[in-house]
């Protein structure tokens, strides 16, 4: 896969589909590398006409470290309320998506974000509202502290230390213990394929270190609902009946706070992407696009 410099990084890549076509720019959440939007959907997107980017967010993947701007201490903010330094926000991480789109001579895309990467989306869309020609966000929030928050279960995915034995195998078990507490309880996954993706990832860029500067970004983000109040955009908003982590209050207030928003609900969906559900995602997704490229 190739690199480009944007924003002042070097952002990890990969293009799909015809070069003429409309492109939908893929934003993925926090610490997840651009393989989890799965070669499946990005191949049912390019079937339905459209270009097709997804990359490694800042700190993430084969992207730029940024080791030299330190680490946030998130637990201590957690335990006792305090501020969060962040090294960057998401604001910033909004930017690498733009100048990614910069950097491949993209004037105007569909852009499609995931879980923190939902919330990159809407930054992109309030804040580049001639660069946006559709938004979805899938299984995101609008960081409201009314909010409910996640599942004890899922909080614990989230925000447990890793193993202590930090070999391989011990690492990748955790992967696999924290991905399946927030998995899709209609739409479980191939327990092979699962484990050959988190294989894949920690080969390719295990970078814990990134994981927490990305987690402080999110957490220091802010109320954004002033902000989704100005995108003009046509909006979709995907989420999980099920979802832990994010409950569907959060994707039920998003599409509540963006004007013509459409809110779907999917039931058994959960804080994943099954497989089962990739027509679903593509229709979608190719269905918001559609209004607004006209």
């Amino acid at each position: 896969m190739p690199q480009i410099a944007a924003n002042r990084l070097q952002i990890e890549y990969e293009i799909f589909g015809d070069a003429t076509a409309p492109a939908i720019l893929l934003i993925m959440g926090l610490g997840a590398q651009l393989g989890r939007w799965n070669i499946e959907l990005c191949q049912a997107l390019v079937e339905r006409g459209f270009r097709v980017i997804r990359f490694d967010n800042r700190d993430c993947g084969l992207s730029s470290k940024l080791d030299n701007v330190g680490l946030p201490d998130v637990g201590r903010a957690l335990r006792t309320g305090a501020p969060i330094e962040v090294a960057y926000t998401l604001a910033d991480m909004a930017d690498d998506s733009v100048g990614l789109l910069d950097a491949l001579g993209i004037e105007r895309a569909h852009i499609v974000g995931a879980s923190m990467g939902g919330a990159i989306a809407q930054l992109v869309a309030a804040r580049y509202p001639r660069r946006t020609l559709s938004l979805t966000c899938i299984m995101s929030t609008s960081s409201h502290p009314d909010l409910p928050p996640p599942t004890p279960e899922a909080a614990r995915a989230l925000f447990a230390p890793l193993p202590a034995e930090r070999d391989k195998e011990s690492l990748v078990e955790d992967a696999l213990r924290r991905q399946l507490a927030v998995a899709s309880p209609a739409f479980p996954s191939c327990p092979r394929r699962l484990r050959d993706v988190i294989v894949e990832e920690h080969e390719r860029g295990f970078y814990p270190r990134g994981v927490t500067r990305q987690l402080a970004a999110f957490l220091a983000s802010g109320d954004r609902r002033p902000l989704l109040a100005t995108i003009a955009a046509p909006t979709l908003v995907l989420h999980g009946a099920d979802d832990p982590l994010i409950p569907v209050e959060c994707g039920q207030d998003i599409a509540a706070h963006i004007p013509g928003a459409e809110l779907r609900v999917i039931d058994g969906m959960a804080h994943d992407f099954p497989l089962a559900l990739t027509d679903v995602f593509a229709d979608a997704i190719a269905g918001v696009a559609r209004r607004g490229t006209r």
